[in-house]
């Protein structure tokens, strides 16, 4: 009975000094991901990050509308990244691209594979295993986030941005959520409950922007841009 005791002790110990062993090398992964993405990132134009649903196909109303606006932010001389799948990240790079600026892809491994999408510059692709490392890269270099519709992911990255700027633990930088009709519930939500039960501040509500027009958004980034020095080309 003792021996059967000892075994199983020394299999425990065996199977914590294995999992040791992999964080540890999990820990280099990590640091090669954020010494990788900084490259790619610190070489870009400065940039705007646009979000959105992976599922809306092109000719889609929010398809072409995320199109439009990266159209014309790469005209203004912003390089455009987007997650790097399908959807409405493949209409951010596709409208960079059209517009001839720089089309950035931070695409990220799962279980069921992202594929990236054919809009991406061949050498500003690069693909993630671990989710908190992509946001940080996303959110470093960014001059402006632009979140159009979609899911958990999107309102992951737009609840990331705006608790960063009003934890003030980043620069403050344009947030820009367009399609007013999708988000009108969370935006009711954020005013009709969090506020009034004191979870935010009203001054919280003035973190980001709500829009429906390309041109809009592209003029709050752009305003923004001109008062910090971030782009010339207008």
């Amino acid at each position: 009975m003792s021996t059967i005791i000892n075994n199983a002790q020394n299999g425990d110990r065996l199977s914590l000094l294995e999992a040791r062993q992999r964080d540890i090398w999990r820990i280099f992964k990590i640091m090669s991901e954020f010494v990788d993405g900084f490259d790619l990132l610190s070489r870009a134009a400065p940039a705007v990050s646009i979000f959105g649903s992976a599922r809306m196909k092109p000719g889609s109303k929010y398809y072409e509308m995320t199109r439009q606006v990266a159209f014309e932010l790469s005209k203004t001389g912003y390089a455009i990244v987007s997650g790097g799948g399908g959807g409405l990240m493949e209409a951010a790079n596709r409208g960079a691209k059209e517009a001839g600026g720089e089309s950035i892809g931070l695409n990220i491994e799962l279980p069921f594979e992202q594929k990236s999408n054919d809009f991406i510059d061949p050498d500003k692709l690069m693909t993630f295993q671990h989710f908190f490392v992509r946001k940080v890269m996303f959110v470093k270099y960014a001059q402006g986030f632009v979140v159009m519709p979609g899911g958990y992911g999107t309102v992951d990255e737009f609840s990331e941005a705006i608790t960063l700027i009003q934890t003030k633990k980043t620069k403050k930088f344009p947030v820009v959520l367009m399609g007013s009709s999708y988000w009108k519930k969370m935006l009711e939500w954020m005013t009709e409950t969090a506020l009034e039960e004191g979870c935010i501040a009203k001054e919280d509500l003035d973190i980001f922007h709500v829009c429906d027009e390309p041109s809009e958004a592209v003029e709050i980034i752009k305003e923004f841009g001109i008062r910090h020095g971030y782009v010339t080309n207008f």
